[in-house]
């Protein structure tokens, strides 16, 4: 069965109050509601796994020198990319179709925000390869299509022709 990561931003989606200003009962709904998704997709079986980060300004960025790799990286604080770009937190589900994987992508945009209304907040679906790239073939039609290796290889030959 495929896995997908389901990736949720700081992006506000429809509710634009920041969390630190809703009442604690909305917070709190918030929060069941999670924890109640949470309970069904370990129910299920679906969820293997998942976590809320701490905020990108407890981030680091951490970078080898690429002239001389066996030096100590260099570990520099974050953020450098929009606020609303880091991923505040995640789940991986194993499902059986990627419309199963939308759907509960679909559910966690609904987590209810203040009043109840849902924040409808642009959820990141990805799938994870199912195997890595080990040899450059491989490495190429992960490139070419972002499906990785398992790529269809009709899918390669019909790119041969269409550039022939």
């Amino acid at each position: 069965m495929p896995t997908y990561l389901i990736g949720v931003t700081f992006a506000a989606g429809a509710e634009e109050v920041p969390m630190d200003q809703w009442r604690p009962e909305e917070i709190q709904a918030h929060l069941d509601y999670y924890a109640a998704l949470d309970a069904e997709l370990r129910r299920t079986g679906e969820l293997v796994g998942g976590s809320i980060l701490t905020g990108p300004d407890l981030a680091k960025i951490v970078t080898v020198d690429p002239d001389d790799p066996d030096r100590a990286p260099v570990v520099s604080d974050g953020p450098f990319a929009e606020f609303k770009e880091w991923l505040a937190g995640f789940q991986l589900v194993e499902v059986d179709s990627e419309e199963r994987a939308v759907e509960i992508a679909a559910l966690v945009s609904a987590v209810p925000g203040r009043g109840g209304r849902p924040t409808a907040q642009p959820i990141q679906l990805r799938r994870v390869m199912d195997d890595t790239p080990g040899d450059v073939t491989g490495m190429e039609a992960y490139l070419r299509t972002a499906d990785g290796p398992a790529h269809d290889s009709a899918d390669d030959s019909a790119d041969d022709s269409a550039e022939g």
